[in-house]
């Protein structure tokens, strides 16, 4: 089973000013002229994590990392205003052409899925492949199951904690009950909130219990970007059309893909993944047996790097 390359340090950090009061974090590092790929992060909001950049061999290729709105090293943390999936798909063009790339790997899982082929069905002649881990299409029956009615009845422990917040009345939509609290003026309420719905994410991220995610899950920082921007995110349909992913799968028809995905994921079940591997079938689907969400799991780490492997290969130029 492959486990992770050796940390690295970042050769190069960039601040890149985009839409007003937005200023994103982005860092290079491994080999300047090696294969691009750029690792889209979760959440959204979830921002980007040092050992990210440990999927990938930094002698072969050029590993970008970029913290979206709001997120992660990006400021203002935790902001809303003009932030919209479309908003971070121009984003993520404007760092291609600013770092001066013609064509990129994209690296992404759960919400960095979603991006990833949002991004790829935009821009597909800038898309050498797409290795996707978690699918998350934000369909409104993807967030009902985790927010409202689905994995509470698999974690009904957890989901107490997850319900503690919010008043009885107003458990009956829980993604607007916490979006008043998380965009409240009170303080207090909004970071309690926050942390109350980053650890429900944590905790049921894993398949087997693992302090360090939820631990990662409940630091403030983590909590208010993620907590906050996904319930914006969530309040207004993941700014897609219904189905829009799936209806524009065939724009992927000439990108070389692979899809790795738990089965026992309960944060984003496997029909996300089923679903779009039916509309886009060249791609190539793995479900891993002994897997929940979390990319930290050692099963999907071996998967992800085999698929980056694997995806580097298929898109390289074949000889005439």
């Amino acid at each position: 089973m492959l486990s992770l390359y050796p940390e690295i340090q970042p050769y190069a950090r960039h601040r890149l000013a985009v839409d007003p009061p937005h200023e994103l974090y982005l860092e290079e590092s491994g080999n300047p002229d090696g294969i691009p790929v750029i690792v889209i992060h979760g959440g959204p909001g979830g921002g980007c994590e040092e050992w990210y950049r440990r999927f990938f061999d930094a002698e072969r290729f050029r590993i970008i990392l970029l913290d979206q709105r709001g997120a992660g090293r990006s400021t203002p943390l935790a902001e809303l205003r003009g932030n919209t999936t479309q908003a971070l798909v121009e984003d993520l063009e404007r760092a291609r052409q600013f770092l001066g790339i013609d064509r990129w790997i994209l690296f992404g899982g759960s919400w960095g899925s979603t991006l990833s082929l949002a991004y790829a069905q935009e821009w597909p002649g800038h898309v050498l492949g797409l290795v996707l881990r978690g699918i998350f299409l934000c369909r409104p029956e993807d967030i009902r199951w985790f927010y409202q009615d689905g994995a509470g009845r698999v974690f009904p422990d957890y989901w107490q904690d997850y319900l503690a917040p919010i008043p009885a009345v107003e458990r009956g939509d829980m993604v607007s009950a916490y979006y008043r609290r998380l965009t409240s003026s009170n303080e207090l309420e909004q970071i309690q909130a926050a942390k109350a719905w980053s650890i429900w994410e944590g905790r049921c991220a894993t398949l087997h219990p693992n302090p360090r995610v939820v631990e990662h899950f409940a630091h403030p920082h983590t909590a208010i970007a993620l907590a906050r921007i996904e319930c914006h995110y969530f309040m207004n349909n993941a700014f897609l059309e219904p189905g829009q992913l799936l209806a524009n799968a065939g724009r992927l028809a000439e990108i070389p893909g692979v899809i790795v995905h738990g089965r026992y994921d309960m944060v984003c079940p496997l029909d996300n993944a089923f679903a779009l591997s039916e509309a886009w079938p060249q791609a190539e689907l793995q479900i891993i047996r002994d897997a929940g969400h979390s990319a930290s799991e050692p099963s999907l780490i071996d998967a992800l790097m085999r698929a980056v492997e694997t995806v580097a290969r298929e898109s390289e130029p074949r000889p005439a």
